[in-house]
């Protein structure tokens, strides 16, 4: 699952903008737009998922998932659950 904010996070590690990653991922700006405009986890056909997460970890970001590890040791963020509200 990629959250909205993960997302928006994704491109502010990448200093990118929605029309660079549409470029990148071949994904049109407003389904990028739409993406990061919903609440939780962003809803879109499959496609279009894999394209953007493609697209991220071949810019150099990985989305870390819910309670995953990240086995490579590189540096991330998440939150906190435990101070989560």
């Amino acid at each position: 699952m990629l959250t909205s904010g993960q997302l928006r996070a994704a491109r502010a590690l990448l200093g990118i903008d929605q029309k660079t990653l549409a470029e990148l991922s071949g994904v049109s700006i407003p389904t990028i737009q739409r993406m990061e405009a919903s609440e939780g986890n962003v809803r879109g056909n499959v496609d279009s998922l894999t394209k953007i997460l493609d697209a991220l970890d071949r810019a150099g970001v990985q989305v870390i998932n819910e309670g995953a590890a990240s086995p490579e040791g590189g540096r991330g963020v998440r939150f906190n659950e435990a101070d989560r509200k």
